[in-house]
């Protein structure tokens, strides 16, 4: 029998402007795994630090006889602006979800897979996991995943992208405004023949 594992990437922070004064940091998540717990083998969301907050306190809340891996502490120091507190603060999340995902009863968690595999807010998340929507937890991940769901950002940045050159794409096949199976740059959705 083949050895389960998840491999989760926390990776690429970019600076989300909110409004004029605020901005706020968010990070690409990346699962590639084996494991029969996910409906999905490969995928690629992008989420900010607090919604970390609001999974830490959601699993928490379910599984009270867990003791939680912390998440990096909420500094008032933390600057947008400052590459080394983001990259500090990517790993530490990055070692948050690892330690979260060898734990088999917080993987049963429906919350952690919603927030792994789609880009449902929080509100959303919960009231999927409450029977509140027309979606399963199963259906919104699938649907995510075959939406090739790209970020607005994205999708200016390529038209930008697209005009400067054309040559320095990072697939040879640039996935340019057509709609190819990568659910968003450098994450490559996985095959159907893949899922069973």
């Amino acid at each position: 029998r083949l050895q389960e594992f998840v491999t989760v990437l926390v990776r690429d922070p970019r600076t989300q402007k909110e409004d004029s004064w605020h901005s706020y940091i968010d990070y690409e998540i990346f699962i590639h795994t084996n494991s029969m717990c996910f409906t999905r083998k490969t995928s690629c969301v992008r989420r900010r630090f607090r919604e970390f907050v609001w999974l830490r306190q959601r699993l928490q809340s379910n599984a009270v006889l867990i003791q939680l891996p912390e998440l990096p502490s909420k500094t008032p120091f933390f600057n947008v602006n400052n590459p080394h507190h983001v990259d500090l603060r990517r790993q530490g999340l990055q070692e948050f979800l690892e330690k979260i995902l060898q734990n088999a009863l917080l993987l049963s968690d429906s919350r952690l897979h919603l927030f792994l595999q789609t880009q449902l807010s929080p509100e959303d998340m919960e009231a999927c996991v409450c029977g509140q929507t027309k979606y399963s937890v199963a259906d919104a991940i699938h649907k995510f995943a075959s939406l090739n769901r790209r970020f607005p950002i994205e999708d200016e940045e390529r038209k930008k992208e697209k005009n400067d050159a054309d040559s320095d794409s990072e697939s040879s096949s640039s996935g340019l405004g057509q709609s190819d199976d990568s659910v968003s740059r450098g994450c490559k959705a996985s095959s159907a023949s893949e899922e069973s």
